[in-house]
């Protein structure tokens, strides 16, 4: 089995030209015509994941985030991105990411959130002006099949997300039927969330400032970056063992989220 027959699955199921302008998508490190020993599921590819790639053996790391944003100048361990890169190449390991191309697929990264909280009637949220699809663009919006206490939604969301903390604005709503998620950075969705008439928009890293945005009209439920994904892991280790058995599939054991809880 080689490195591209995966690659090629993976962008027939979230195609490159999906991805946002910003992003690097792709096969970043390594050599497409080599063979597959094993492959490792990550959120973040980092120095200690490519140390748990070697370990157990795995020659393709594949990640939701790409490692490189933008272009490299230098390749001399000045920085974590640096070392990671250079330890890759050093034991024969390649790097993938399968980043924004699968945050804007219908059944991709929203869709993994939308399944943990049991959403139903799910449609995307905003739609990728430039593809003629209404299965394409940004984030999710779906139904509860009752509607439920928002203080319990909240509640009920921690526990589903696994996260410590929720930072969310003023309870405008009594109950939550309609939500909408943006899994990662989701803020630029809002008045998407607000025009679909979502009671709560669930995503993350949203600034000070934005949360007033919210004018007592939609609770905004910040629940972390790395939480809002962590589940994208399971999709795409889900997504191999179903379609390949030539090969071992893992998900690491790292936990890559570099915020801590006190």
């Amino acid at each position: 089995m080689k490195i591209k027959q995966i690659t090629n699955f993976l962008e027939s199921y979230a195609p490159l030209q999906y991805q946002e302008s910003y992003d690097n998508c792709g096969l970043i490190v390594g050599d497409a015509k080599s063979e597959v020993k094993g492959a490792l599921i990550t959120l973040d590819c980092t120095e200690t994941v490519i140390d748990e790639a070697i370990a157990t053996g795995c020659n393709l790391v594949i990640a939701h985030h790409p490692i490189i944003f933008s272009g490299l100048k230098k390749l001399n361990g000045s920085n974590y991105i640096e070392r990671t890169v250079i330890k890759a190449i050093k034991n024969n390991i390649a790097i993938y990411a399968i980043h924004t191309n699968l945050d804007n697929v219908h059944n991709g990264v929203n869709a993994k959130i939308a399944e943990k909280l049991g959403l139903i009637n799910c449609k995307v949220l905003a739609l990728k002006q430039e593809v003629n699809s209404d299965l394409v663009g940004s984030g999710i919006i779906g139904e509860l099949k009752t509607p439920v206490n928002t203080e319990v939604f909240l509640e009920s969301l921690k526990t589903k997300m696994q996260t410590k903390c929720i930072r969310h604005t003023l309870i405008a709503k009594e109950k939550i039927q309609r939500v909408a998620v943006c899994g990662g950075s989701g803020s630029f969705l809002l008045n998407n969330a607000k025009a679909a008439k979502a009671d709560v928009f669930i995503t993350a890293d949203f600034k000070y400032h934005e949360f007033f945005d919210a004018e007592n009209k939609i609770v905004i439920a910040d629940i972390g970056h790395y939480e809002s994904e962590q589940f994208t892991k399971d999709l795409i280790y889900d997504l191999l063992v179903k379609n390949f058995t030539k090969f071992a599939v893992r998900l690491s054991k790292v936990n890559t989220n570099p915020i801590k809880y006190l």
